[in-house]
C-alpha cells in the first residue's frame, strides 16, 4: 500500500472502533478505506464484504486482520491511470481541442456512476473552467488525481 504505512492503517482502523473490541462495523469499512486515501465505490466494498444484507452491514463487525487484505484488494483495483481517465473524458471532446464543456462535465459527475452532490461537484470544478466555460480535461484529470 503506497500512501501509508501499516501502522497508520491500524491506527485509522482503531479510530473507527466505537465499541472497544478491536473491530468495526461492516458499514464503516468504506469510510475507513476512504480515510486511508482509497476511493472504492459502495458497490465494490459490499462485494468485497461478500454482498451482506442491510442488517449485516449495520450489525456485523470485522477485525483488522480481516480488513487489511480487503484494503489491499481495493488499493490494487484503484490503479485507474491518468490515461484511463483522459480517455474517458475525450469522448466528450466534440471539437477535438482537449477541452470539454464545464456544464456537460457537471452533468456527468452528478448523474452518472456514483453520483456526486452539487456541492461536491462545485468543489471539484472550482477554478477548472476557462472564460468560455470549457475545461481542459488533461489538467482536470491531474487535478482530481491530486485531490
Amino acid at each position: 500500500l503506497t500512501p501509508f504505512l501499516p501502522v497508520d492503517t491500524a491506527e485509522a482502523f482503531g479510530l473507527f472502533d466505537r465499541v472497544g473490541d478491536n473491530k468495526v462495523a461492516f458499514n464503516q469499512v468504506a469510510d475507513i478505506m476512504r480515510a486511508l486515501g482509497q476511493n472504492p465505490t459502495n458497490k465494490d466494498v459490499k462485494k468485497i464484504l461478500g454482498d451482506p444484507s442491510a442488517d449485516d452491514m449495520a450489525n456485523k463487525r470485522i477485525d483488522f486482520d480481516t480488513f487489511l487484505p480487503m484494503l489491499k484488494t481495493v488499493d490494487a483495483a484503484q490503479k485507474g491511470t491518468y490515461d484511463d481517465y483522459v480517455e474517458g473524458l475525450r469522448v466528450f471532446d466534440k471539437e477535438g481541442n482537449g477541452t470539454v464543456m464545464g456544464a456537460e462535465l457537471r452533468i456527468v459527475l452528478s448523474t452518472l456512476g456514483e453520483k456526486m452532490a452539487e456541492p461536491e461537484v462545485d468543489a471539484l470544478m472550482q477554478g477548472q473552467e476557462d472564460e468560455n466555460g470549457s475545461v481542459n480535461y488533461e489538467a482536470f484529470v491531474k487535478h482530481i488525481l491530486s485531490v
